[in-house]
């Protein structure tokens, strides 16, 4: 249990946070809670990163009021989740997050997973090995503050006099650019083994650095990350390589362990040889650069991208067994996703959005592609020329058929699909002629034959 200290308070002329920059539903919903006598925060990332200077991606708030009287102020709540309640308010630009502040569980309170033991769904649940399972007891601003993950997360701003509440080293590690958990990271990383993605994420992000114990931890409980929900850390994945830095983020996973523990057949390529690790990070660099250029890449992409240069090295070798080129990728993918899901649960349908991409390389690299405008018009051609593009600045290949399809698609070449350059043509094949065939010459007459009617 975190020890509660003396919170550090900076009041609103010592900080830079303006309700300019806060959404106004937010303030809104602030505001009424306040006015029905709640306290009302804003809470966790979206302090930090104001503080920053930063857009928020996203608004939390933290309030004492129960998710019952949450639901009785808003007619546009909802009350989702299982492991923490919640409630959802809906506006027409998106979904706000409202919790009500909660506790460690009381002593006495907390329960082990034993189904069946009570009718009633116990507050407080840990498994086996100490993860949390269920967490609703609720409590102060100050323990809702230290049950928190990070430090730099468990910042606060109040809409009663728009002040900063600091409870634990928040604001100090802020500007140190250090992250932290509160309390044990064993415990903590122990409760909720996604934790420690987070901080990688945190870390590559905000150029932060994640603290000296703490990284040792990771890196002792890196294995335990499968315990995870697969279909939490899928979430999560697209949370660490979709927003600009996946690059640094692919660094910090494969020294920590967590890299080998969520994908292990790309840990095996990846120690083959020193050139499959140069064309994952061309590959996740060029992602990057998608983003920073105002496009957010696909998670097809991102998949295709991360896995598609071992996936197609394999499907190469049972090319090479006299299996087709669509077989051998087909039955590699398969493969492949079906060995993943254990771990990280790629839906069906982006995994088939990423065999697409692989598959419709072949037809992009051909010089002039047969029907362009048909493949153009075609679902997921987007992501498929982007992971050409990927391919063709580390490869130093394919750069003709890129320049191509740019042209093309920029209106330039017409005449480029009907006369390509001499060295792009394709080899015509020779037409047999066919043997004409000659009447017969008339036949001689033999003396003594009869004559024809006779």
């Amino acid at each position: 249990m975190v020890r509660a200290m003396q919170p550090q308070i900076l009041p609103r002329k010592e900080h830079r946070i303006s309700r300019k920059h806060i959404n106004q539903n937010v303030l809104r919903t602030l505001y009424r809670l306040r006015d029905k006598g709640f306290i009302a925060y804003l809470i966790g990332g979206c302090v930090r990163d104001l503080l920053l200077d930063r857009t928020p991606k996203d608004f939390d708030i933290a309030t004492n009021a129960t998710p019952n009287q949450i639901k009785r102020l808003f007619r546009n709540c909802r009350l989702v989740g299982r492991r923490f309640r919640l409630a959802h308010l809906h506006f027409s630009d998106g979904i706000l997050e409202v919790s009500t502040f909660r506790a460690s569980a009381p002593s006495g309170e907390e329960e082990t997973e034993e189904p069946g033991l009570e009718n009633r769904p116990p507050r407080h649940l840990k498994d086996s090995d100490g993860m949390v399972l269920r967490d609703n007891v609720f409590g102060t601003p100050e323990e809702d503050a230290l049950r928190r993950d990070f430090t730099i997360n468990a910042l606060a701003y109040s809409i009663e006099d728009f002040s900063v509440i600091d409870y634990s080293t928040g604001l100090s590690d802020l500007r140190e650019g250090l992250i932290r958990p509160i309390g044990d990271p064993y415990e903590r990383f122990t409760e909720d083994p996604v934790r420690m993605l987070r901080a990688v994420r945190f870390a590559a992000t905000h150029g932060f650095t994640i603290e000296e114990s703490t990284w040792e931890v990771i890196r002792r409980l890196s294995f335990t990350i499968s315990r995870a929900s697969p279909a939490r850390l899928y979430e999560e994945m697209l949370k660490l390589f979709l927003m600009g830095s996946s690059r640094p983020v692919f660094d910090l996973l494969e020294t920590s362990g967590l890299l080998a523990a969520l994908f292990p057949l790309l840990g095996q390529w990846l120690s083959g040889s020193s050139d499959h690790r140069a064309a994952l990070a061309a590959n996740l660099e060029g992602l990057d650069r998608l983003f920073q250029s105002g496009t957010a890449p696909s998670p097809a992409l991102f998949f295709a991208a991360l896995f598609g240069p071992s996936l197609e090295e394999g499907a190469l070798e049972h090319q090479r067994d006299g299996i087709p080129r669509q077989q051998s990728l087909d039955a590699v993918c398969t493969a492949f996703l079906q060995e993943l899901r254990n771990i990280v649960s790629v839906p069906a349908r982006i995994g088939a959005q990423m065999r697409t991409i692989l598959a419709v390389q072949t037809a992009l690299h051909r010089r002039p592609p047969r029907r362009p405008a048909i493949m153009a018009g075609r679902a997921g051609f987007a992501d498929a020329l982007a992971y050409l593009r990927l391919t063709a600045e580390w490869k130093r290949e394919n750069q003709a058929a890129l320049k191509w399809w740019e042209a093309y698609l920029s209106g330039v070449p017409a005449k480029m699909e009907a006369e390509p350059s001499p060295e792009e043509a394709p080899v015509k094949r020779r037409r047999k002629k066919r043997r004409r065939h000659r009447p017969a010459a008339p036949t001689a007459a033999i003396p003594g034959a009869p004559e024809a009617g006779s």
